[in-house]
């Protein structure tokens, strides 16, 4: 796939691209595993913001991905590689043998009518899913399990990928895209490959609306505020605000550590990314 390039007949056309979609091949989703997607605006059950800069949207139906992957040494067949509004990569929905359909994140290079399958001795190629112990050192992983059974939950967006770096008792060290090493145990299942949608990190909105479309309202700067709404607001002009960089409620943004420092997970950190 890449992206469309207009010519800057607008302001808005000026900087702004498009995916050119060229790995779609279906243009709805398999309605029988899809749901309606609720929107909250950001507000709780009372009715009160409690997640800002949400609202507004196109309207989306949920696609129903397995992430878990549970149907073992069952051959499925790709039947389309679908765009999913919901996330930034693709999916492929895929029909097993006995004629049971599902929707599953497309690994990168997976195309219409290649057969993937998921088990504890299948081969290794893109999109099979397998355990990280019959996975070789080295390759390029996504959609990886942290707890055994439970469904992927690492590394699912768009173009980014994990490495198997080697294998130690019952853990497996696994590079995430943070740059982080981490030890996840060897009965986690992972899908070989790299996630889909590459140039999904080089797509500029170019303006305001499509930032809109996607439901995000938008940002004020803390500095042009008053002092009675902001840490940072008030002052004669442009003023810095006298405070270091921080939140509305005092949570400092540049250099203050919020992650505990006795995280129980700590201990299956290797090499932290910050470092």
């Amino acid at each position: 796939m890449g992206l469309i390039k207009f010519k800057p007949v607008t302001p808005t056309r000026r900087y702004g691209n498009v995916s050119d979609f060229a790995d779609i091949t279906v243009d709805r989703p398999y309605k029988p595993l899809t749901r309606i997607k609720k929107r909250t605006g950001g507000r709780n059950n009372h009715g009160h913001i409690t997640s800002r800069r949400i609202g507004g949207g196109h309207k989306r139906r949920l696609r129903l991905v397995d992430f878990r992957r549970g149907r073992f040494d069952v051959p499925a067949k790709v039947l389309t590689v679908e765009y999913d509004p919901n996330r930034s990569a693709r999916i492929a929905l895929i029909e097993y043998t006995d004629g049971q359909k599902s929707y599953i994140l497309c690994p990168d290079g997976l195309k219409v009518g290649e057969q993937v399958m998921s088990g504890l001795n299948v081969e290794v190629k893109a999109g099979n899913h397998l355990p990280l112990a019959k996975i070789p050192d080295g390759t390029m992983i996504h959609n990886i399990e942290l707890h055994p059974g439970r469904g992927g939950k690492l590394v699912r967006s768009a173009g980014v990928v994990a490495q198997v770096l080697a294998k130690e008792n019952d853990y497996a060290h696994i590079k995430l895209p943070s740059g982080e090493v981490r030890k996840i145990s060897v009965n986690s299942f992972a899908t070989v490959g790299q996630c889909s949608n590459i140039d999904n990190e080089n797509i500029v909105l170019g303006k305001a609306g499509r930032g809109r479309w996607l439901g995000k309202r938008p940002v004020t700067r803390g500095v042009c505020r008053n002092p009675v709404d902001h840490p940072l607001g008030g002052g004669e002009g442009k003023s810095k605000g006298g405070n270091h960089p921080q939140s509305p409620w005092g949570q400092k943004s540049k250099g203050f550590k919020t992650r505990k420092r006795y995280k129980t997970s700590n201990k299956y950190i290797v090499k932290d990314r910050r470092k």
